[in-house]
């Protein structure tokens, strides 16, 4: 690969993009080259970390990403914790060019039925070929050194590419990278309401209040990913009602007709 330009393909195209925002051809070896890659899942939780780190990892070209893994509260229909709709998440990966793989889990869940059914997940990759599973984690240690110790013997090793990665200019090269991102959830506690729904903008980051962390890396917020550089489309999404339960504020983000 050539140290002046790298290329990476364009999701759901025939072509790639260049460093240097030209378009070549796709080689012919293409689907060689994929399959001499690990094969990757992406953990994909809708919003900006997870779709940055697909976008980092698909630059660097290290591994053959085959689908996302995500999931989705069975009696909301909706990503667990972000809120987000089914609709918006299966429109995401599309775009993406990434096959579902989605984990339904009950809500309340217990410990015991998510880490079933995400063991039960993983195994199945494995079976299939997968080696790797991508995470969007920034700084945690903790969830860090559990995710190792879940996937620890089951045939998948962990990566992180934006791992501490300073959060600030972390928030502003997704900001520049043409990710538009809306707050899906807030932290009442760390938060107002009045941020669910917001765009993640330079706007927003200088509206935090002292000790939120940019990214929202402690919880403070999460977010949902409606256009960027690792989508071939944007997605029409409106924000709709926002509600508070159980000490969150949600906005009901909804994909235009």
């Amino acid at each position: 690969m050539s140290s002046n330009a790298t290329t990476v393909a364009a999701p759901g195209s025939s072509v790639q993009l260049s460093s240097n925002g030209t378009t070549v051809a796709r080689p012919e070896t293409g689907d060689q080259l994929n399959s001499s890659r690990p094969k990757a899942l992406i953990s994909w939780s809708s919003g900006k970390d997870s779709a940055f780190a697909l976008h980092e990892v698909r630059r660097a070209g290290e591994f053959d990403v085959v689908g996302a893994l995500t999931t989705v509260t069975e009696t909301f229909g909706r990503v667990s914790i972000h809120g987000v709709r089914q609709e918006i998440l299966l429109a995401q990966l599309d775009a993406a060019g990434l096959p579902p793989r989605i984990v339904p889990i009950p809500y309340p869940c217990p410990n015991e039925i998510y880490e079933a059914r995400i063991g039960e997940a993983v195994a199945s990759a494995v079976r299939e070929g997968v080696t790797h599973i991508i995470f969007g984690d920034l700084y945690l240690a903790d969830i860090r050194a559990y995710r190792e110790q879940k996937l620890k013997g089951s045939g998948v090793t962990p990566v992180f590419p934006l791992w501490e990665r300073p959060t600030l200019p972390l928030a502003h090269a997704m900001i520049a990278s043409g990710m538009e991102v809306y707050l899906a959830t807030v932290d009442l506690k760390k938060l107002p309401a009045a941020f669910a729904g917001r765009r993640f903008d330079s706007q927003l980051l200088a509206d935090l209040p002292r000790g939120v962390d940019p990214c929202g890396e402690n919880g403070e917020f999460h977010t949902c990913v409606v256009a960027g550089p690792m989508f071939g489309r944007g997605l029409p999404v409106t924000t709709g009602e926002r509600v508070e339960r159980d000490g969150y504020a949600y906005c009901d983000l909804v994909l235009a007709p």
